[in-house]
């Protein structure tokens, strides 16, 4: 028997950064994916999707079937095999797990490490591979292989595990040994349109960034100050600004968020106030943050959260309070109370 995992992931700095080269601080958390394979007498893969009550055949017999978008499965085995795996040996599989879908905490991300790693023990000839490597090719299975827009922080993550500043430039991972205190996630209900909310935000970003280097070359924004945003306001059109802002000043927030996590003690109410600022600026600038879940978290602060925010690329999906063991239960209360579909305790977990 072979058997798999990944866990979910949550941003806590840097959304909407990863796409423009700028870093990110992420974390997973303990709620995860599971693969259980069985060996059967067949050259098939039997999935059964536990919690989505459905089945997939993979026969491993046909060659070059045209990959429908979306099908990770089947994206991870030809990235494998494009590094010389192959796959004989039939397997019965069971894929379940404890992360919401389409929620914000990438349930397809954890789906693709989980099934990586499977695959990856049942190749024909065993190659394991470091979980460096593995960010790599979940990123390439997922995201560059179906040309998506995302980057590539959800990949990374997963695959290495732990509290992460990553910069995404070189790709090059640094581990954080801060713990965040106790974190409760919350479920809004509401479906996001992921695709379209992050090439939204990817376009928008990426054309204020090229209108500032029509003007001045050698601009980099890596070492952007807030000097740098109103300096070059002026050459972004009207239509960009707000994400001209958001890059520069995310940015900057990311980076004092990394020096404040460098130590296993933070300071968790000045970090707490650094994801609220963060959080406004995703509101206010990127504008991922529906009415609703913005009440929602409004009241999460009013109950003790010392920071709250929206995960992922928003337009719906999950949110993520900052609390202590006095204020846990009060902000989940808070979030039920508002509305949200489910509140609940996470912890964060280590690589």
């Amino acid at each position: 028997m072979i058997t798999s995992e990944a866990s979910a992931r949550i941003c806590f700095f840097g959304d909407h950064q990863d796409y423009l080269n700028l870093p990110v601080i992420a974390g997973t958390i303990d709620r995860k994916i599971k693969i259980k394979a069985t060996p059967n007498l067949t050259a098939t893969y039997f999935l059964q999707l536990l919690d989505l009550e459905k089945t997939i055949t993979i026969d491993l017999n046909k060659k070059n079937r045209l990959i429908s978008s979306g099908d990770y499965y089947r994206s991870s085995m030809e990235v494998l095999q494009k590094e010389g795996a192959q796959f004989i040996q039939g397997y019965d599989i069971e894929i379940s797990g404890t992360i919401p879908i389409n929620a914000g905490i990438s349930s397809s991300s954890a789906l693709v490490v989980a099934w990586l790693r499977f695959l990856v023990q049942a190749q024909e000839v065993s190659s394991p591979l470091n979980n460096k490597t593995l960010g790599v090719l979940a990123y390439a299975a997922e995201s560059l292989y179906f040309k998506q827009p995302g980057g590539l922080m959800d990949q990374y993550t997963i695959a290495q595990g732990g509290l992460l500043f990553i910069n995404t430039k070189s790709g090059s991972t640094t581990k954080l040994p801060a713990t965040l205190g106790k974190l409760v996630v919350a479920e809004s209900g509401i479906y996001k349109e992921t695709l379209t909310v992050l090439q939204n935000a990817r376009t928008f970003g990426q054309n204020a960034l090229e209108f500032v280097l029509k003007k001045e070359p050698n601009f980099d924004i890596h070492t952007a100050t807030v000097g740098s945003y109103n300096n070059y306001l002026q050459f972004v059109p009207d239509e960009y600004k707000n994400h001209w802002y958001a890059a520069i000043h995310n940015h900057l927030l990311t980076q004092e968020a990394k020096k404040a996590l460098q130590t296993d003690k933070p300071n968790l109410k000045g970090i707490g106030t650094l994801m609220n600022a963060h959080q406004t600026i995703l509101e206010e600038r990127i504008q991922n943050t529906p009415i609703s879940m913005k009440i929602q978290m409004d009241a999460a602060r009013s109950a003790g959260a010392l920071g709250a925010k929206i995960i992922g690329s928003g337009g719906g999906g999950c949110m993520v309070a900052m609390v202590t063991e006095d204020t846990l239960q009060p902000v989940i209360n808070a979030f039920l109370a508002t509305g949200t579909k489910a509140a609940y305790e996470v912890n964060l977990t280590k690589s």
